[in-house]
């Protein structure tokens, strides 16, 4: 009976007649900043810009070598899972349809159709997610056609594994950590798996969005448990009930091996990469860089291997990232202001705004009363701290305000 190990490793030797392994480097600005040997697992470099591809062909290729009369798989994915069939759809000459719901941005529906080209057929349906999956589902029984999952197969996590297996070709030796992003799980799962066979030396910390920590609550209950609402910034990886084969892979795992991350504090890492490093990460992609400063003493000293698991990000959205790293960092703050009805009011308020302020937005909401109105303010400033003498000089003229930065209700709708 073959090992783990083994499937992964001959599915890595299949994979390259794919694509080639993709880069494990070395990154100064952060081995530098946390006094540690950090190497970052390019998965964003791959053709589809996404490790996802890795599942999608070790399945593909499982799936033909047993039965190699079918000839048709389907999927349901809005994101890279569906991008990674549709271009090993292509490579093997079978043909895919490719579920998506009719709320896709474009340039996703646009990418999948390039990476899959006739070998694909794409089908908008449902509006959520859920709709989604069940219209394929019943569609793959109707056709008698594979149903490809994303994350919770046998097959996909053997795939995912392959990049356990160029991290050891790669360093030439276990690393002391792996840091892992978890979604669904089927990454984490492969990667841990083949490590914790070969290389049992190596430790892992595993990052979750704060508002899809589907793993997290899976340890806590001991079982997979469906999270009632997720947040789906981190589209990537945003789950809201962990995979049950992923799981049974991850559940020695102790709960305070789980990071979680904000959803806008990965865009401040976003940011910086772009920024500072030039690599484009979507949130998914960042979020094993993210954890880095909450790991900042244990790791001193040690080699850690950050897989950076995606870099497919429209940047429509940078506007949005930005948005949300200022109002985290506290650089960026959202008033209700009572404005007073009187001349000179606004020559009043103006004055209280120090040399670093700025104002981002400025918007009457209603006149509450004929003597008042109310205006949301947006303040941008360079230095946190500016805020508490702002609000001071606020409170001293007695103006009557609210701070709705972190009102997620009132966000939604004002902001």
């Amino acid at each position: 009976m073959s090992t783990f190990s083994a499937q992964a490793e001959a599915a890595t030797l299949a994979i390259r007649d794919l694509f080639a392994e993709t880069p494990l480097q070395r990154n100064d600005h952060l081995s530098a900043r946390y006094g540690a040997e950090i190497w970052l697992k390019r998965e964003d470099l791959t053709p589809v810009r996404s490790y996802k591809l890795r599942g999608a062909f070790n399945a593909m290729r499982k799936v033909r070598a047993r039965d190699p009369d079918q000839g048709h798989f389907v999927c349901a994915s809005a994101g890279n899972h569906a991008q990674g069939v549709a271009f090993a759809c292509r490579h093997f000459g079978v043909k895919g349809t490719i579920f998506m719901p009719v709320t896709t941005p474009q340039q996703k529906i646009d990418k999948t159709r390039i990476f899959g080209g006739d070998a694909v057929t794409i089908q908008l349906t449902g509006d959520y997610f859920d709709q989604t999956l069940t219209a394929a589902q019943d569609f793959c029984r109707s056709e008698g056609a594979h149903f490809l999952a994303p994350f919770d197969d046998a097959d996909v996590i053997e795939g995912q594994a392959s990049v356990a297996v160029e991290i050891m070709a790669q360093l030439g030796h276990a690393p002391d950590l792996v840091v892992l992003p978890v979604g669904g799980g089927g990454l984490a799962s492969g990667v841990s798996t083949y490590l914790r066979e070969v290389a049992p030396v190596a430790q892992f910390r595993f990052v979750e969005p704060a508002g899809g920590a589907s793993l997290k609550a899976a340890l806590e209950h001991g079982g997979p448990v469906k999270l009632p609402r997720i947040n789906s910034f981190v589209d990537g990886a945003a789950v809201a009930r962990i995979g049950d084969l992923t799981f049974a892979r991850l559940a020695w795992a102790q709960p305070d091996q789980v990071h979680l991350a904000p959803e806008d504090r990965i865009c401040i890492t976003m940011l910086e990469m772009l920024n500072v490093e030039g690599i484009v990460l979507e949130p998914a992609g960042a979020l094993s860089v993210d954890v880095l400063p909450e790991l900042a003493a244990e790791i001193r000293g040690k080699t850690v291997v950050c897989v950076t698991s995606g870099g497919n990000f429209d940047f429509e959205r940078l506007p949005e990232v930005k948005e949300r790293a200022q109002r985290f960092a506290g650089l960026k703050k959202y008033f209700i202001l009572r404005m007073p009805q009187r001349p000179g009011a606004l020559r009043e308020f103006l004055s209280m705004l120090g040399p670093e302020d700025d104002i981002a937005r400025f918007e009457y909401l209603k006149k509450s009363a004929r003597n008042f109105g109310s205006v949301l303010i947006g303040i941008e400033t360079k230095q946190a701290g500016n805020f508490a003498q702002f609000t001071g000089r606020m409170d001293a003229a007695e103006f009557s305000y609210r701070d709705i930065t972190n009102d997620e209700a009132l966000a939604e709708f004002l902001i």
